[in-house]
């Protein structure tokens, strides 16, 4: 019982400082004139502050580490376990460190991909310095043990690509914050339920923080100075803390824990499927056209639903469900179906699910020019 108990003093002591913070800042950005000013690519049509994220970071490291070193001063045996764990969420904590100050540099005066990238790739870094990397596909593509040569550098590769996935998605109110809370509250229950807490605990802690964005971000009212967007602090952050559950949720340590469940990696990755597929999507077809893969434009699956009628409230609501449907599928799948060929059949439901979008907009152009 008390396990559960230090999981919901976390999430409500995260919300409570969340709600808090929040209001402070869209005060500071409307005096300081901290907005981000409509353009023909954004949807908004007033400015908006967009520093929501400032508040992320600050507030799961206050609940997180309050509650880990109160529960040792009081001798409560939660963490008994998570001495060599520690290293980990230390490391964590480096790496957001890391992101959170280019981040807050990015949303304020701006920074070049050259260099947001070098401090993604050396916040990545942390995690196999601490250990933690991807070791097993668990028979994804017919491929088991992975050596450490080839693991360490494909999860520095992979947390920046998921760091970025978030980033990009973040296109419409709500729609990085909704897929990242679904995926963070599964999250907290697959740790709870292999008595990994301290992972479950960063999960929890990082829903709670969002639901008070979650609120000024899809309900706030621009023209009265109360809606925020996370800006880069915010969608980099959160990818970065979705990279590092997701291996260690993947990472095979069954001499370590006694947990070896065959469905890990793609349960993990079925969480996060729909704002990485549609950036590999996105990419693709950037190349394709000769384009930049880094240039941006109105082709992910938010802009998709916007062109075919949606608005951005029904099309946030949409995602999160393709994205829900996704996740619960493949985990009630996996134990009955193969690894690879389940992953083969997301990839085809995406597929023909944005074959069939592509197709709509196109009919709704041709009536249009009519």
């Amino acid at each position: 019982m008390e396990y559960i108990l230090i999981l919901l003093v976390g999430f409500f002591l995260a919300l409570s400082l969340a709600q808090m913070i929040i209001p402070r800042i869209l005060i500071i950005s409307l005096r300081k004139r901290l907005f981000d000013v409509p353009d023909f690519r954004k949807i908004h049509s007033r400015p908006v502050s967009r520093l929501g994220g400032v508040s992320f970071f600050p507030a799961i490291l206050f609940t997180v580490t309050f509650l880990v070193g109160l529960c040792k001063i009081i001798g409560w045996g939660i963490f008994s376990d998570s001495t060599s764990q520690f290293p980990e969420v230390l490391l964590l904590c480096s790496g957001l460190t890391l992101l959170f100050t280019v981040g807050i540099a990015d949303d304020l005066v701006g920074v070049r991909y050259r260099q947001k990238f070098i401090v993604q790739f050396l916040s990545a870094c942390m995690f196999p310095l601490a250990g933690l990397y991807i070791n097993d596909l668990y028979g994804l593509f017919w491929i088991h043990s992975i050596p450490v040569y080839i693991g360490m550098p494909f999860t520095v590769l992979l947390v920046i690509f998921i760091t970025n996935s978030i980033n990009l998605i973040d296109g419409i109110d709500g729609l990085a914050s909704g897929l990242s809370m679904v995926a963070l509250f599964v999250y907290a229950c697959l740790f709870a339920y292999n008595d990994l807490w301290i992972y479950s605990l960063i999960a929890l802690t990082t829903v709670g923080v969002l639901l008070p964005f979650f609120y000024f971000n899809v309900f706030g009212n621009a023209n009265r100075g109360k809606k925020i967007f996370m800006g880069d602090t915010g969608s980099l952050t959160l990818g970065f803390i979705l990279s590092f559950l997701t291996i260690k949720y993947t990472m095979n340590e069954y001499a370590e824990t006694n947990f070896n469940y065959e469905g890990a990696i793609l349960v993990a990755f079925s969480l996060l499927l729909v704002p990485c597929l549609d950036v590999i999507r996105v990419v693709m077809r950037r190349v394709r056209n000769g384009k930049s893969p880094f240039l941006p434009d109105k082709t992910h699956i938010h802009h998709k639903f916007l062109a075919m009628g949606y608005s951005p409230r029904k099309a946030m609501i949409a995602i999160l469900c393709i994205s829900f449907a996704f996740g619960l599928s493949n985990i009630l799948l996996i134990s009955h179906v193969n690894n690879t060929l389940l992953f083969i059949a997301d990839v085809v439901v995406w597929t023909v699910m944005n074959l069939w979008m592509d197709k709509v907009i196109n009919d709704r152009e041709v009536v249009k020019k009519i």
